[in-house]
């Protein structure tokens, strides 16, 4: 099978990435700074097939050097972090992605010239449509809407960009994934979180499903949530996106292309919400307050899943109950434990 490079490998939809591929029967080289959770302990850490390089990405020496014994090359590697993420850190997610990104197509550049890299996988994202007016989100859309506001989904676009550009200059192969909503276990506090104040409990910058799932633990009554709580969302498995992102490698017809990567099925923030309140408290009354939302809070993130079913054979299948019925508690273990 393949060597496939993974940079970020030791983040959160990374992790699903690397145990995908190794269940695939590839080798995987994982390279990751651990500057957002430290060095964390994952279940392949000593997989045969697998090794783990602590670098830089942005060291375009050392990822040329890596990438010349790659065949695939999934490029993770980002700040990324919840809404409060993008507003904490506006400036470094945009200056740091950039570099993070050119590093990562010089290396891939020269590396697909020596002759091994076939492909670069490209990780950007749902909010590359932060400024739709339409949906569901059809992919080329992103060329006719109005570019994102945040400065993470205008990066992300940048991303989308850089593939095409170092195709079109130097031929690198590549394929553009947008996942939804990443849904899982193993994202813990950042290193460089800093704690924002929600009702009367104190969260790290992450995303709403740990985000609820704390409060709710916690005795948050009644809940806060941000806004009115009808923002639109696909929350979509980390094995299932794994999945999807492992076979868009391998496919011969996702050769540049870009896909949508998410589950079918809509929910609100509110209902979401509800659903975890049941979850845990049973059928103790459900009672909720709205906090001002972030500028950046998009109120409706729908995909159109068509063309990865079509091309790539890919449907993301899990529900959002069968998330729940994972994450809850291990999301209890972690405030027990203090990691998140």
């Amino acid at each position: 099978m393949s060597r496939v490079l993974v940079s970020g490998s030791s983040g959160f939809i990374g992790g699903y990435v690397v145990e995908e591929l190794l269940g695939r029967g590839h080798e995987v080289v994982g390279v990751d700074n651990h500057s957002k959770y430290g060095l964390v302990s994952k279940s392949y850490d000593h997989h045969p097939g697998y090794r783990l390089v602590e670098a830089d990405v942005r060291d375009t020496e050392r990822m040329t050097d890596l990438l010349a014994g790659c065949d695939h090359f999934i490029a993770g590697a980002a700040m990324i972090g919840g809404i409060s993420y993008f507003h904490t850190y506006a400036y470094d997610l945009l200056a740091t992605n950039e570099r993070i990104m050119a590093s990562s197509c010089d290396a891939a550049i020269a590396a697909h010239r020596s002759g091994r890299l076939q492909k670069v996988t490209y990780m950007s994202s749902s909010m590359v449509f932060e400024s739709a007016t339409s949906w569901p989100s059809l992919e080329g859309q992103e060329r006719t809407i109005p570019p994102p506001l945040s400065s993470y989904g205008f990066q992300k676009l940048a991303v989308e960009y850089f593939a095409k550009a170092a195709f079109e200059q130097h031929q690198l192969p590549y394929t553009i994934l947008r996942p939804f909503n990443c849904v899982g276990v193993g994202e813990g506090r950042a290193l460089g979180d800093m704690e924002i104040l929600s009702g009367n409990v104190k969260l790290a910058m992450s995303h709403v499903v740990p985000d609820l799932v704390q409060k709710v633990l916690k005795g948050q009554d009644p809940l806060h949530i941000l806004g009115d709580g009808k923002q639109v969302r696909h929350y979509t498995y980390g094995g299932d996106l794994a999945r999807g992102i492992v076979t868009a490698m391998e496919h011969a017809n996702a050769l540049n292309e870009d896909f949508n990567l998410s589950t079918q099925s809509s929910t609100t923030v509110l209902g979401l919400a509800e659903l975890i309140w049941k979850r845990i408290k049973g059928n103790q009354p459900f009672r909720y307050v709205s906090d001002t939302p972030f500028e950046h809070d998009v109120q409706r993130r729908i995909p159109s899943t068509e063309k990865a079913k079509r091309v790539l054979g890919f449907e993301a299948t899990t529900g959002l109950e069968e998330m729940l019925d994972e994450v809850i508690p291990w999301i209890q273990r972690a405030v027990t434990d203090g990691t998140i």
